[in-house]
């Protein structure tokens, strides 16, 4: 039978063509472990000599999964089971070696630097960025690992060079399973957070998920995952730890701005979207896993705190509801309009959802049968891959510490209980683990209880589970990149520009008054300093206290005139950030989490918290101060330096802000969710119309915040401003006033009521 294939040799790999079949990847190395059948090529990596029908490229996927599934050792299925600490595709460490040192003068070393390394990674020096490190190697070898996490990349070559160097690497490595790469958001312009740790490189920015949701525009979402996508598939990237679609009912929360905003409605349709972009119409070479979070929802902390610090371990629900947070998956997430169907993979929360589980416990939401079974599978029939957040199995050594362990609920148990129980529960990974070893006891635990040919079943589910994740989105067939395509690729002039445009479809004007924008580009602008005392950062570390010009003058320059004189100018623009803080600290234990940039006690508080009456959390009557209070003194300040002159606020907008304390000194408010300089400025040049709306509401004052019920989105008064303008949910102003459309009806009613 004639040859219907020819193989091509690349840069450290082989391309094997198959004449209308499969395009294969191979390395160098293995370019002789081929085998003919009908006259197409096919891989045999084990060199048996014999076409297995896992690598069969013809037959569906089902068959070829289930093939394998049946052939992996309990080691191998373990290791499947693992997805990796943050691994970095650098030789600067940055933050990372900061949070190194931070772990080990709080906990004395020692096993808190084993713990940095295994969350971030080994801090080991490389020759190459690309190059892998021992630890790699090692748990990609010896714990069977095929999940990885690239949390920082210096740029795309590096990238794409570790990724074939990785698939080089496992390829005669047991039954040759690729590895999947994953990552947390990378297209934000934001880059100082571990939801969304940046790209280290050129590629395409986009607002946060906060401003997408702010066009009210799921096309403009899906718009982005197909873009997005394309550059992960470039990187090697085929899981994206998103999106991230938790209800967003309370303000104070510090993922606020990781979301999709309070509506359900809104947040499922984005959600939707989302995954329909980065999955694409169906499955194939350029469609990446959207690992949908975080069920049943993440965004009822109590007091507004957040669990991935213990004293944020409770999400509750005193307004009972619980239903409408699982809408952004039930009615979004799990409803794709590609053939695709759903998200490929779901990761619960930290969080203890507090009296939820009808089977009476009060733990980790991975931990929970009844939240996993019962009502994720059961109730919803999803099937997919259900991944832990990360970290949850390791003990919890510091109450406070961003990188302890996050074991809610089950803090008393071993660690290889831990692991059964999130077996038992219906999970299928473990999220920021390398140790296969806590899997297989687990394994050996249920097989005295339940016999072996029990957990044998349970163990090839979840590896079925995950083999698809890797099947369908072609790695078995290729898993290796052209370096100067994925170059050329990642942020390209049209997608660069695609990103731009949704910049300035996400920034929402507050307040126009005497509709003194747009400004005339002859405008002098007046740029005040800005001061941040010192604080600590969302990882516990120290940051010193800043005195800046917030902006480049240079970008305000190319659009107005700048002067160092407020006498000489026409205007004066105002850069703030929303009012940070946190919930608690080790001297003053629990505190209320403000959104107000003056110092705030906490008169209205519960004087019981709603979880675990017990262990009382109220911080009624306790007082707090931001970080950022100056910004609110410089707004005040810069109003009575211009005298009777124009003063715009430009708001870079983490969480809703109570905008009483400023709005009538001045004449103009601007929301930036995390974009360009130049965007902000084509705003109030004239140059765009602003069309973002409000994806959330804008209380009143803190008294509003305290009294709503964390679980309800639209309990809270929100803010009416001197024009007579109410900071509620869909409201937004062009230069021609209020913004009344398509979207505001679609959505300001239906999710608003």
């Amino acid at each position: 039978m004639a040859r219907k294939w020819r193989i091509e040799e690349k840069d450290g790999y082989c391309l094997i063509i198959n004449e209308g079949g499969a395009t294969l990847g191979i390395s160098l190395a293995n370019k002789d472990a081929i085998i003919e059948v009908d006259g197409y090529a096919f891989k045999d990596l084990k060199r048996k000599g014999a076409l297995e029908a896992y690598e069969d490229w013809r037959l569906p996927v089902e068959e070829r999964i289930a093939d394998l599934a049946k052939k992996l050792s309990i080691g191998e299925i373990a290791g499947l089971m693992l997805y990796s600490s943050h691994q970095m595709l650098s030789l600067n460490m940055g933050v990372f070696g900061d949070l190194t040192k931070k772990a080990q003068d709080n906990n004395g070393g020692g096993e808190s630097e084993k713990t940095t390394d295994h969350y971030f990674g080994s801090k080991e020096s490389r020759e190459h960025a690309w190059d892998l490190s021992d630890v790699q190697k090692a748990f990609l070898k010896d714990d069977n690992v095929r999940h990885v996490l690239i949390a920082l990349v210096d740029n795309t070559v590096t990238a794409a060079k570790w990724n074939n160097n990785a698939q080089a690497f496992v390829e005669n490595i047991g039954h040759g399973i690729p590895v999947n790469t994953s990552t947390d958001p990378r297209h934000s312009i934001a880059a100082n957070a571990e939801f969304d740790m940046g790209a280290g490189g050129t590629i395409s920015k986009w607002p946060e998920h906060i401003g997408l949701a702010a066009a009210f525009d799921p096309d403009l979402v899906e718009q982005f995952g197909r873009i997005a996508a394309k550059e992960y598939r470039a990187m090697g990237i085929t899981t994206a730890l998103s999106p991230q679609i938790d209800l967003a009912s309370d303000p104070r929360w510090n993922r606020f701005n990781g979301t999709f905003g309070a509506g359900s409605k809104l947040a499922a349709d984005m959600a939707r979207a989302y995954c329909d972009g980065f999955q694409g119409d169906d499955w194939g070479l350029e469609s990446v896993n959207a690992m949908s979070k975080h069920w049943p929802g993440g965004g009822t902390g109590e007091g507004g705190r957040d669990a991935h610090y213990g004293y944020g371990k409770y999400s509750v629900f005193p307004g009972n509801n619980f239903e409408e947070h699982l809408k952004p998956f039930t009615e979004g997430a799990f409803k794709l309009n590609g053939k695709t169907k759903k998200t490929s993979a779901i990761m619960p929360y930290y969080t203890i959802s507090y009296d939820i589980d009808k089977n009476g416990e009060n733990v980790g939401n991975s931990y929970s049968r009844y939240l996993i079974t019962d009502l994720l599978r059961g109730v919803y029939g999803y099937d997919g891959v259900v991944c832990t957040d990360w970290l949850i199995t390791a003990d919890s050594v510091n109450f406070e510490s961003f990188i302890s362990g996050k074991c809610w609920g089950v803090e008393n148990m071993s660690v290889t209980d831990r692991h059964y129980k999130i077996l038992m529960a219906g999970v299928d990974q473990f999220g920021g683990n390398n140790d296969a070893k806590p899997v297989i006891a687990a394994y050996e635990k249920g097989v005295k209880e339940h016999g072996e040919q029990y957990m044998r079943e349970r163990m090839e589910l979840s590896a079925r589970r995950l083999l698809c994740n890797i099947f369908r989105v072609g790695l078995f067939e290729n898993p290796y990149l052209d370096t100067a395509l994925s170059e050329k690729t990642v942020g390209s002039a049209d997608f660069m520009q695609k990103g731009y445009e949704a910049q300035l479809k996400s920034i929402v004007m507050l307040k126009n008054k005497n509709n003194v924008l747009p400004l005339n580009k002859k405008s002098k602008v007046y740029i005040p300093k800005r001061h941040t005392k010192e604080g600590v950062n969302w990882f516990g570390i120290p940051v010193p206290a800043v005195d800046e010009i917030p902006v480049d003058k240079k970008i305000i320059g190319k659009y107005f005139d700048v002067t160092d004189n407020p006498d000489d100018a026409d205007c004066a623009f105002a850069f703030i950030v929303s009012p940070y803080n946190v919930g608690y600290n080790k001297n003053d234990g629990y505190l209320p989490i403000s959104l107000q940039y003056r110092p705030y006690t906490a008169g209205f508080a519960r004087e019981k918290s709603v979880a675990a009456a017990g262990d009382n959390r109220s911080y009624k009557g306790k007082t707090v101060t931001t970080r950022n209070e100056l910004h609110l003194d410089m707004v005040l300040e810069t109003k009575k330096l211009m005298g009777g002159k124009p003063v715009i606020v430009f708001v870079k907008t983490i969480n809703p802000l109570i905008c009483a304390e400023f709005e009538q000194a001045v004449d103009a408010i601007i929301l930036d969710f995390s974009v360009q300089t130049n965007a902000l400025m084509d705003i109030v040049s004239g140059n765009v119309k602003p069309s973002g709306l409000l994806p959330f509401i804008m209380p009143k004052d803190m008294e509003a915040v305290e009294k709503h019920c964390e679980d309800l989105p639209f309990d809270i008064e929100p803010y009416k401003d001197e024009c007579g303008n109410s900071y509620d949910f869909a409201y937004g102003l062009d230069f021609n006033g209020v913004i009344k459309d398509g979207r505001t009806v679609k959505y300001g009613c239906n999710d608003r009521g």
